[in-house]
């Protein structure tokens, strides 16, 4: 039997079974009060209306990533909706605060890669989806509607949500007070949402030149090997996925701090992340491989996600 299929599968049974009912089980005598109850509730409708609506505007206009547009701008909502209802705590706001700074940074970052148009439904569509739906594994329309339904829509939304809930774990401890370690972790935070920026606006600055050079009919000089390793992304692949990842692991340790429990059912939401990027990474990377040769060797030279501090 294939590896990447053992691997692939293995993880999806952690992902679906495991995790959850691990993380549920270390927190089972700190369950929520009625209210912080009700608004779980209500959050999970407006992810499951929010799936739903994803869902059939995607199948009418064939453009797979509705929920890519909605990635960066949930959680904010998520993050208000429970700041209203946790009537403005001290932790919990500063909590959608930050989650807002990250939102506006990578909407603005997807907004300029033409993600985003008047038309709500129109916009890019992930160029990954379109490889998908060429492989033999989704030819039958049938079978990718039931992926676009359940993973693109359905999980990767609920994904959006878990891993935005360590507020309403935060929300649970309101009676610590915020303190140092709060102001130090969101200082860590914003340094990864900084990160992100600067490895997107590498990677953004690297292409622009790149295809203008092509269209001018210019010498591609050091853009002819088709993809960026300079910069961050001298240190490491994904250096812009490392943050993304990181972001979502800091804001888990704001619900640490409020409860002083290091462990919590909030947790899932940026494990279940941290396994996504890595699935999706490999993806991303197999496509760049096949379409440029050089890849290959930089994936030799350098690191995926954490940088080498040696040589």
């Amino acid at each position: 039997m294939n590896f990447k299929f053992i691997q692939t599968a293995t993880l999806l049974i952690l992902a679906l079974i495991v995790i959850p009912i691990f993380t549920i089980n270390i927190d089972i005598n700190n369950p929520l009060n009625e209210q912080q109850w009700q608004t779980v509730t209500r959050l999970v409708y407006v992810m499951i209306c929010t799936a739903f609506v994803c869902f059939v505007v995607g199948e009418l206009t064939q453009n797979n990533s509705q929920v890519d547009k909605l990635w960066s701008i949930m959680p904010a909502i998520y993050g208000w909706i429970v700041a209203f209802e946790a009537d403005f705590s001290s932790r919990v706001t500063l909590m959608a605060v930050l989650v807002s700074i990250w939102a506006i940074r990578l909407t603005y970052n997807f907004h300029r890669k033409g993600g985003y148009s008047w038309k709500f439904w129109g916009g890019v569509e992930d160029y990954r989806w379109e490889v998908l739906r060429q492989s033999p594994a989704f030819k039958s329309k049938i079978v990718w509607k039931i992926f676009h339904l359940l993973f693109i829509c359905v999980y990767q939304m609920t994904l959006i949500l878990l891993f935005t809930l360590p507020i309403i774990v935060a929300w649970q401890g309101e009676n610590t007070p915020i303190g140092v370690f709060d102001w130090l972790l969101s200082a860590i935070m914003i340094g990864f949402v900084v990160l992100e920026a600067i490895a997107d606006k590498q990677q953004w600055d690297f292409q622009t030149e790149k295809y203008r050079r092509k269209f001018a009919n210019l010498p591609l000089e050091k853009y002819s090997k088709g993809f960026i390793e300079t910069g961050l992304w001298s240190k490491m692949r994904h250096p812009n996925y490392f943050a993304e990842q990181a972001v979502w692991v800091s804001f888990y340790f704001f619900s640490v701090i409020a409860t002083d429990r290091w462990l919590n059912w909030s947790m899932m939401g940026a494990v279940l992340l941290v396994l996504l990027f890595q699935k999706s990474s490999e993806f991303s990377e197999k496509i760049t491989s096949e379409k440029y040769e050089a890849y290959r060797d930089y994936m030799k030279r350098v690191p995926r996600f954490f940088p080498k501090l040696w040589r």
